[in-house]
């Protein structure tokens, strides 16, 4: 689920591959999932998409019926997005297949350091929204430091090796503290971020997880976008920070 890869490019620190999470996009094998989490119950995260090009690719979150939020690093110039899924190998009958019109990358969004990772997505058409397609809310409020939080994506679940589920991971973590996140991530820690995971490692998103959401408390608080090694003990994953873009999230969508 995060741009794991990207950052190597600036930083020469081998830990720095999950990066590699927040730029899914190169090739799905490079797509992080969700390692130590869990099967979601089938269609319980409706706000869920998949973002699509012949192949999963990124994550995102439906947040009105016809824009999507994922990540940044996630631009592809052509993306279908694929709403109510949960196994996306089968046609289950829920599934809505929608083209994307725009996507519109954050303009402050920096690719080297993936600062501002955020980009939204309008739909060519509204999405029919139902007990399998539903949207997700903008936060009220920044989160609080250990609000439980839930993570969900088809990235890698594997840790060391490469395992891409076809059904929608599910992972229940903390927000942790913005000092503990920046000393981790010293120098590449930005206002725009926030970590969330476990410190002792074990279970984070990952590759092809990237874009997707992280929801504390019914609001959309993150962004998958990039961390080093998956579930890597002492470096959580990182995530766009949402309540820093609200303004722009609704000023982007008024204007387009």
């Amino acid at each position: 689920m995060h741009y794991w890869t990207k950052i190597h490019k600036i930083i020469t620190m081998k830990a720095l591959v999950f990066l590699t999470l927040l730029g899914a996009a190169i090739a799905a094998a490079e797509d992080e999932k969700v390692v130590g989490g869990y099967e979601c119950t089938g269609h319980s995260v409706p706000y869920q998409v998949s973002l699509n090009a012949g192949y999963h690719f990124c994550g995102g979150s439906l947040i009105s019926s016809q824009w999507v939020v994922s990540a940044a690093h996630c631009y592809k110039s052509r993306i279908q997005v694929r709403l109510g899924e949960h196994n996306i190998a089968v046609n289950e009958g829920t599934e809505q297949w929608i083209d994307a019109a725009k996507m519109i990358r954050h303009p402050q969004y920096n690719s080297y350091n993936l600062d501002n990772d955020i980009m939204l997505i309008k739909l060519s058409r509204p999405a029919t929204l139902n007990s399998h397609v539903q949207t997700v809310s903008l936060p009220s409020r920044c989160p609080h430091t250990d609000e439980n939080c839930v993570v969900s994506g088809w990235g890698n679940t594997s840790a060391t090796g490469s395992n891409f589920p076809d059904r929608l991971q599910c992972l229940r973590q903390p927000i942790i503290d913005d000092r503990i996140c920046r000393n981790a991530y010293p120098h590449l820690f930005t206002e725009n971020m926030i970590c969330s995971g476990f410190m002792h490692g074990g279970a984070s998103s990952c590759q092809g997880d990237s874009g997707g959401p992280l929801v504390c408390n019914g609001q959309l608080q993150g962004v998958v976008s990039w961390g080093y090694d998956c579930a890597m003990q002492g470096h959580p994953s990182v995530y766009a920070r949402v309540c820093r873009f609200n303004s722009w999230i609704s000023t982007t969508m008024s204007n387009n």
